[in-house]
This record gives C-alpha cells, sequence and structure tokens, in this order.
C-alpha cells in the first residue's frame, strides 16, 4: 500500500514552457540526494544548491548522504523523503539516481540529476552551473518523461524493482548456464549462454547495448531480452511489447547455486530449484526532469562518441 501527500504539485501538462513567461515555483519542498562517496567536489555542489534552493525559498529535505555535508540532518528513509517533497534532486552518478528511482518511484515525485559521475545518460546537469539551471527548473523551464521500471520476482520472495534492467547471469563458474524462455506463458527457447539482460528502454544504453542490444527511445513502452554470449549464434536480441510477461527457469544440468538474479546490478537475488523469475513492467513510471532545450539523441550523439573523428596519436 501506497500512501500519497497532499501537496501541491508541478503541472506536467507541458514539458517546454515559453522562458519568456513568468511562472511561480510549484517546487516548494525539494528533497537532496547525494552519492555515498564524499568529494569535495560533491559537498561543494551540496553547498550551491542548498543556498540556491533557499534563496528562492524553498523548502530543503536531505538523505542521510548529503545532510551531514552541509550541517543539516539526513534521513536513511528516500521514500518518506518524496512524500514530503514536490521534487527530488539526486547529486552524484547514474548509479546513485538508479537506487533513488526505484524508492521513490511509488510517491510519483519527479527526479533531477546533477551528473558527478562519468557517463551522465540519466543525471544530467553540470555541476558547474548548478544554481542557473535549478533556477531555471523551478520557474518552469524543463523537459519532462516518463521511465518504465520492471519488476522482478523470483519464487515468491519479495519483488524488487529495476530501472535499467533485470539480469540473470552465470555465478562463480567458468561454463555457460542453461535456462528456458517463456513470454506471456508461450516458450520461447531453451538456451545455453552467460546469461540474458531483461531491459527498459532507459537500460538500453547500459549492459544491454554491450550484449549488441537496440537502443531504444525512452518513450517507448517496450522491453528488450538481449542474451549474453550465448553458444548458438541464431540466439538474437529481441523487443516486446511493455505488457508483456517475461519468466525464465533455470534447466539442464545448471545448479541454480551456479545462477544470480540483478536489478540495476545494485540488487542481488539467489535462486532455488525449481524457482521461475518471473519480470513484468512496474505499474508507475518515473518522471525524470531534464534542464530545457533537453535532446536525447545529442545525449547519445555526446556519450557515445557518434560522428566524431579519431584522435590522431
Amino acid at each position: 500500500m501506497f500512501f500519497y501527500l497532499n501537496c501541491p504539485r508541478a503541472s506536467f501538462s507541458q514539458t517546454k514552457l515559453d522562458p519568456h513567461v513568468s511562472k511561480s515555483s510549484a517546487f516548494k519542498t525539494i528533497a537532496i540526494v547525494g552519492k555515498p562517496d564524499v568529494s569535495d567536489q560533491l559537498v561543494q555542489t551540496l553547498s550551491e544548491l542548498h543556498a540556491c534552493l533557499k534563496e528562492h525559498q524553498c523548502e530543503v529535505l536531505f538523505d542521510k548522504a548529503a545532510g551531514p555535508l552541509v550541517n543539516e540532518p539526513g534521513s536513511d528513509d528516500l521514500c518518506a523523503l518524496a512524500e514530503k517533497s514536490d521534487l527530488v534532486i539526486v547529486v552524484g552518478g547514474d548509479g546513485t539516481l538508479l537506487h533513488c528511482a526505484r524508492e521513490i518511484v511509488p510517491t510519483s515525485t519527479p527526479i533531477l540529476g546533477i551528473n558527478l559521475g562519468r557517463l551522465g545518460f540519466l543525471v544530467d546537469i553540470s555541476p558547474t552551473n548548478v544554481c542557473e539551471v535549478v533556477s531555471s527548473v523551478l520557474a518552469g523551464h524543463y523537459e519532462a518523461d516518463d521511465r518504465t521500471l520492471l519488476e522482478c520476482q523470483v519464487g515468491n520472495q519479495k519483488p524488487q524493482l529495476a530501472m535499467n534492467d533485470v539480469v540473470l547471469q552465470k555465478w562463480n563458474v567458468a561454463r555457460m548456464i542453461e535456462f528456458e524462455t517463456w513470454i506471456n506463458g508461450s516458450s520461447i527457447d531453451s538456451q545455453r549462454s552467460d546469461g540474458i539482460v531483461i531491459s527498459t528502454p532507459t537500460g538500453s544504453t547500459a549492459y544491454a547495448l554491450s550484449g549488441g542490444g537496440p537502443l531504444l527511445s525512452p518513450s517507448l513502452d517496450a522491453i528488450s531480452l538481449v542474451p549474453i554470449c550465448p553458444h548458438t549464434l541464431s540466439n538474437r536480441p529481441i523487443v516486446v511489447p511493455g505488457n508483456t510477461e517475461i519468466q525464465i527457469g533455470v534447466c539442464g544440468k545448471t545448479d541454480p547455486q551456479e545462477v544470480r538474479v540483478s536489478c540495476d546490478g545494485q540488487e542481488m537475488l539467489e535462486l532455488k530449484s525449481n524457482e521461475k523469475v518471473t519480470i513484468r513492467k512496474f505499474d508507475k513510471p518515473l518522471r525524470l526532469l531534464h534542464p530545457a532545450g533537453h535532446d536525447h539523441y545529442k545525449v547519445l550523439r555526446t556519450k557515445l562518441g557518434w560522428g566524431s573523428h579519431p584522435k590522431t596519436l
């Protein structure tokens, strides 16, 4: 059961507003979530962000990683923070945002990312102009899109969420594993490989990409299945509708103890004998905010180096 706070939310009927239109911010209470690895850059960015939000007369809440760095109390309950807030700002890398997203998605609170990581596919605000961009967002100038999450359940265990992907993979063995895959109850195949990546469109630029999977637009309602180093070359990635239920079961001579299931590479689940892995779309999307003028394909060009000339030695 999820509880929602009756607090004012931002209107998402438009994802781009006229920059000449003045608009009082609908984001009154803002939660800040910091990456767990402390650095001088993190402290500086948090301090600048805190000062900026106070200047805009916002109530600011912190998680346990960010609060102590600016001499403020912090909470270890991200879902409770989100329920009290109109916006969550993540200061860190994509991994920090993935963790935060899984915790707060039931609250429907939008999330904005400041990039202190490496790639920054999801956290797309540079720490060099934090106050300028955040002030623009508070004024209503931003892009917004909904991102699909997956719900993964192993046997009767507690379901776990994934924003990027659910991965069935070999564990502590130097040989392939064997498993069967069903889509909406229909048997698809039995394959031997190093595993399989079940990916959202958001995760199509993550592990699935290295496995040869397709790049999917974040707006697509779809799920991709990408085999990891399959023994049979005819095992190719496939894309299915977002409302598909996927089941995977270990078979053949593979011991379930040699297999693990991971969610976003952060949550690791064990399998017992005869347990199946069930994956389906989570019933609530995550609302992800970007600076005004955000272009998903420009992000791909930049991060993946499309169209760039090779450097001379």
